[in-house]
Parts: C-alpha cells; sequence; structure tokens
C-alpha cells in the first residue's frame, strides 16, 4: 500500500509538469499570436485551452481521493496540498493566455496594442514566456533559485505594467478609446499571468521548507 501510495504522489507532481508545459506552450504561442497578429496562433491556444482545464480538474479529483484514502502527513500532506493550489493557478495561467490570445482575434488584422507600446509588449511576452519555462523547470526540480528568478522577473513586469498604465493615462497618448481599452487589458493580462507563477513559486518554497509563511493567497 506504501509504494502505490507513494506512485500516487509521484503522478500528482508528473501532472502538474505536464499542465506547466501546456501553460507554457499555450503563453508562448499567445504572445507571439498577439505581438504578430497571427489568428492562426491565437485560434489555437483558444482552442487548446480546455485540454488545460481538463488536465487541472483531473489532477485535482486525484489529489482530493489521496487525501480522502490515505490521509497523509508532514511532506506528503504539503505536496498534495500544494498540488491543489497550484492546479488552480496553472489552470488560470491559462485563461490569461487564452484572454491575450482572444485579444489578437479580435483585432485581426491588426496589431492590437498601437506601436507606441510594440516594445513595451514584446518585452512583456517575452518576461512571461521565460517565467512560463522557468516554471515548468521548478515544478521538475524544486530548485529555489528558479523561484527567485521568477520573482525577479515579476519585479520587472511589474514595472513595464506600471509604464502602459502611464503612458495611456498621460497627456502624450494619441491612441483612442479601443487603444486604451486593449492595451490597458492586455497589460493587465500579462502581469496576472506572472502574479500565479509568483504563486506558485512560493507554494514551491513552502513544499520545499514546510514553512507557512512563505505561501501566499490566491490572487
Amino acid at each position: 500500500m506504501r509504494e502505490v501510495f507513494q506512485q500516487e504522489l509521484r503522478e500528482v507532481q508528473e501532472r502538474l509538469v505536464e499542465i506547466a508545459g501546456l501553460v507554457e506552450i499555450a503563453i508562448d504561442h499567445a504572445t507571439r499570436a498577439f505581438n504578430e497578429s497571427n489568428v492562426a496562433l491565437a485560434e489555437q491556444v483558444i482552442a487548446e485551452d480546455d485540454k488545460i482545464d481538463r488536465a487541472s480538474r483531473d489532477l485535482d479529483e486525484l489529489a482530493i481521493n489521496i487525501l480522502a484514502r490515505q490521509q497523509p502527513v508532514a511532506r506528503d500532506l504539503r505536496i498534495v496540498v500544494s498540488a491543489l493550489r497550484i492546479s488552480a493557478s496553472l489552470e488560470r495561467m491559462g485563461d490569461l493566455s487564452e484572454h491575450i490570445a482572444q485579444l489578437a482575434r479580435y483585432r485581426f488584422p491588426e496589431k492590437v496594442v498601437p506601436q507606441s507600446l510594440r516594445e513595451t509588449f514584446h518585452e512583456l511576452g517575452m518576461l512571461d514566456v521565460a517565467i512560463a519555462r522557468k516554471l515548468t523547470k521548478l515544478l521538475r526540480s524544486e530548485d529555489l533559485e528558479l523561484a527567485e528568478e521568477i520573482r525577479n522577473d515579476d519585479d520587472r513586469i511589474d514595472e513595464l505594467h506600471v509604464g502602459v498604465f502611464d503612458a495611456v493615462l498621460g497627456e502624450a497618448w494619441k491612441g483612442g478609446a479601443t487603444d486604451t481599452v486593449d492595451s490597458t487589458l492586455a497589460s493587465r493580462y500579462h502581469e496576472r499571468f506572472a502574479d500565479h507563477a509568483v504563486t506558485i513559486a512560493k507554494n514551491i518554497q513552502y513544499l520545499a521548507t514546510g514553512d507557512f509563511a512563505m505561501t501566499i493567497q490566491e490572487p
């Protein structure tokens, strides 16, 4: 029975890595669709979001079943509890990738944001993709240095996010109402994607250390 239990815990961790990999693909395709006005990639992200949702639900069912049958303690309990939290964040990251792709689809064949903000959104996209890749590695390895890197990347995204708001509210802004709404929403989606990654990073720290003080609430 103990061996079966340990196999189930390994399956939980493996599924988290698989979902993170799906999210990594989703944000990569979504930001490329957004920046390149690639409607085919946007449609692909939107169509495949359900795969992330299903994988997250299946993982939650497995974790709840383990809690009910095995009544884990100590690190084993932390693995299952962390998995439920992480699964929720990964599912939301998939949704945010879909939202970015939807903006690209809605504005096709035009680009979503005006020329003055395209460099900013290119950097936002690159950072979100980098964070997603680090997150997949973090879930596989529990290398806490990656958690710190994710938080540092998030700090830069926060700076860019504030910069977008400053731009659309500034006197020099030449965009219309649609440009203002699209830029604001898109910046928020990129920023929230990174926030969820930070949440997961903190949960991995909790898993590794057992320190509840290092966790934060779900965004």
